[in-house]
């Protein structure tokens, strides 16, 4: 294995959640790549609203701790803890066949890094930093998709307008003869929805009769119009995380007498037909990449900001009522 020449040390610099809804960037020593390693600098990345708000506001369950680790987290929940996973990279060192590449790989927010070479995923020169960092997000949806068992000319909604089912409503509108229609409390979600081929609809709006529903709203009254929405043996996909938080389901009324199914998704494994069939973690996050070729999803990043802006930015970025859906982090 050949690598070009590095630093036998070198420094990075790193976002820490350090308390709740605080944040600093800290600078430790880099080694050098080990064997089997590579050096990677960072293009961009994307904070994770749902889950990173979760990380910084201190709040995974205790029993979750395990499960809510990321592959290169540094330190435990709940502080101080260097956390993300949506990350695009170009190889400076290491292997000669990945030197300059252009990868995506599951790491905090960090200006440089080491990472096994076994982590790097090569990038489509047709797919953008700024569009590559959604490719967790639409491996998230995509496994929804297989899980709901979609076809052409199925009556689709996704309750929840957040990256993930916006992503949902965007890669159901591709089907053949879909009716897709995104409902959420706001408004200002329906230009990005008729972007993708779908219709909108606030929550006191939503279509009835439904074949397949996606929830993501991660609400308890979110979940009450997805089940309300789905037609008699229609279907129920939930995606949003709890965790340990108590949920009040409706399963009286229409859940009973439509006889509608509601089924959990979730990208940890791979939807079971699938898996089946020979897909496994890398060739889904593949399909991932080539679902990201489309312009339209561009929309989808509504802020961008320097890592040496970061830190101070965190409450208000992932405050509860933050505007706006993928803040991009650029180096």
């Amino acid at each position: 294995m050949t690598k070009n020449s590095v630093p036998s040390s070198d420094l990075a610099s790193a976002l820490w959640y350090i308390a709740p809804m605080r944040a600093e960037r800290r600078t430790d020593p880099l080694p050098a790549p080990g064997p089997d390693e590579a050096r990677l600098v960072m293009q961009a990345s994307a904070l994770s609203r749902g889950t990173e708000r979760l990380i910084a506001s201190g709040l995974v369950p205790e029993g979750e701790k395990a499960r809510m680790r990321c592959p290169m987290q540094g330190g435990d929940f709940p502080f101080p803890v260097k956390y993300g996973y949506c990350a695009v990279a170009r190889v400076s060192a290491g292997p000669e066949e990945w030197l300059n590449k252009r990868v995506f790989v599951l790491h905090p927010h960090q200006d440089q890094f080491n990472a096994p070479v076994s982590m790097l995923n090569l990038l489509p020169d047709d797919v953008p930093d700024d569009r590559a960092v959604l490719a967790a997000n639409m491996e998230t949806a995509l496994n929804a998709i297989w899980d709901s068992g979609m076809s052409a000319a199925d009556k689709i909604v996704v309750v929840g307008g957040g990256v993930v089912g916006l992503l949902i409503t965007y890669l159901g509108a591709r089907f053949p003869g879909t009716d897709v229609t995104l409902v959420d409390i706001n408004p200002a979600r329906a230009g990005i929805a008729h972007a993708f081929g779908a219709a909108f609809a606030l929550p006191e709006d939503a279509p009835k009769g439904a074949d397949i529903v996606f929830h993501t709203s991660a609400n308890p009254a979110g979940l009450a119009t997805a089940i309300n929405a789905a037609g008699n043996e229609g279907v129920v996909v939930e995606l949003s995380w709890y965790g340990d938080k108590p949920v009040p389901v409706p399963l009286g009324g229409h859940f009973h007498a439509g006889r509608v199914r509601l089924i959990s998704s979730q990208v940890g494994t791979v939807s079971p037909g699938h898996a089946a069939r020979g897909w496994v973690y890398s060739s889904r996050l593949q399909a991932a990449f080539r679902l990201l070729r489309d312009a339209r999803l561009d929309a989808l990043i509504t802020e961008r900001i320097g890592f040496h802006a970061l830190a101070p930015a965190i409450p208000r970025l992932l405050a509860g009522d933050a505007e706006g859906l993928v803040t991009l982090v650029t180096y």
